[in-house]
């Protein structure tokens, strides 16, 4: 079993802090606010292209693109970010309840055959009833998962090239199909930590995605699922979602690490906390669990830092260390059963470069990077900084900081 690199696609926005990184200061909930925040890097194309053929280049096989009202749509940017690189995938990620199912199936299908054969799809059935609301969703948590169950089922029918029926609570089809199926059938990745999540990973998903536990939690996540996947006859693969710090020297990376904690002030941490604390989610509970919303002891496992989470959503670990301890932890998760480790750093574009520099070598040297395309190609890392882009441009474009 090799192990999958990936990497993020930050579509709302980038910058070198933890906070006011979105491109859009509310979300777009006002039309009047839509506007740049000043010192971050705005999601437009020419900088997410860079960011798309630096992952290509570095040997990365995909991108995360997120999904939500604080960000581009995934399928539209990531379509035409196709035509500007070759071999990179993406892993498109997408909620089943503001899209139908047939649809869905038919977009998958369209995409699929014009990357000829480049898309991976991320299933986010909603741990945000706020969030959900304004796509004008209004189930509740556990509903909310049983119409992901029915909404893949239906997905993977109408990819079986044959009309296709379905009687169900959420959803009621008679003859859905695609015009072509899609070719090759693409992978499906879904993340959910409660129990009305667990059997819809077992019976529908490939990769069951975690975020960034200590090992011994993230073993038992995978116990947990590999048994029930085990009861309904099939085999689940599993991935995990982690934030990077990686440099030439474990010194260099815990200070790094430092700067971006001594960016955030109390009053930030407090109110992130405070919205934090009322997601549904109960992947979201385990993240603040980690740290309790305290500075103190963000290093929870070796290399395991929770310092993003203090004020970020979601995945909220970053592996911290040399390039050489980063792969030490990468080979430990790998070691339980991981095969896809989804990446992401602050800013993206220049931690893209110190891991794909760093500890992709170290990675192939252990032999767990399967024999496909060397990373493509480019300028040299100089001076102990991340290398330029291909032709010498210039790594860092205006109006970042």
């Amino acid at each position: 079993m090799s192990v999958h690199l990936h990497w993020f696609l930050p579509t709302g926005g980038d910058g070198r802090t933890l906070v006011d990184r979105h491109a859009y200061t509310d979300g777009g909930i006002r039309r009047d606010r839509i506007t740049p925040v000043s010192g971050v890097r705005a999601p437009d194309i020419e900088y997410l292209a860079q960011i798309a053929k630096a992952a290509e280049q570095l040997g990365f096989e995909a991108v995360l693109t997120p999904t939500g009202t604080w960000c581009e749509d995934a399928w539209l940017t990531t379509v035409a970010l196709t035509q500007v690189t070759e071999r990179l995938k993406f892993l498109v990620a997408f909620r089943p309840g503001v899209i139908s199912p047939v649809l869905a199936a038919q977009m998958a299908a369209t995409y699929q055959r014009i990357s000829r054969g480049r898309l991976l799809l991320n299933v986010v059935t909603g741990g945000d009833s706020t969030e959900q609301k304004r796509f004008g969703d209004h189930l509740g948590h556990d509903r909310r998962y049983s119409r992901t169950d029915e909404f893949l089922q239906i997905v993977r029918g109408v990819w079986g090239g044959r009309p296709f029926d379905f009687q169900g609570e959420h959803y009621q089809v008679e003859g859905g199909l695609t015009a072509l199926p899609p070719d090759p059938l693409l992978q499906i990745f879904f993340g959910g930590s409660s129990a009305a999540a667990g059997p819809v990973a077992a019976r529908n998903v490939d990769v069951y995605l975690t975020w960034g536990e200590p090992p011994e939690e993230v073993k038992q996540k995978i116990d947990w699922i590999r048994g029930l996947a085990e009861k309904e006859g099939r085999t689940v693969r599993f991935g995990i979602r982690l934030h990077t710090i990686s440099r030439d020297s474990s010194k260099e990376a815990w200070a790094t690490a430092g700067r971006l904690l001594d960016d955030l002030d109390p009053e930030t941490v407090a109110a992130a906390q405070q919205a934090l604390g009322k997601s549904e989610s109960v992947g979201q509970q385990r993240m603040l669990a980690l740290h309790g919303g305290s500075r103190d002891k963000l290093e929870i496992s070796p290399n395991l830092w929770a310092g993003v989470g203090l004020v970020r959503g979601g995945a909220g670990t970053a592996l911290v260390g040399s390039h050489a301890e980063v792969a030490d932890r990468i080979e430990e998760y790998h070691s339980l059963g991981i095969e896809h480790f989804v990446l992401s750093g602050y800013p993206h574009l220049e931690e893209a470069y110190w891991f794909g520099e760093g500890v992709r070598p170290e990675l192939a040297a252990r032999g767990l990077l399967d024999a496909g395309p060397a990373p493509l190609d480019g300028v040299p890392a100089a001076n102990g900084r991340p290398a330029s882009a291909p032709g010498g441009a210039p790594l860092l474009i205006a109006g970042g900081r």
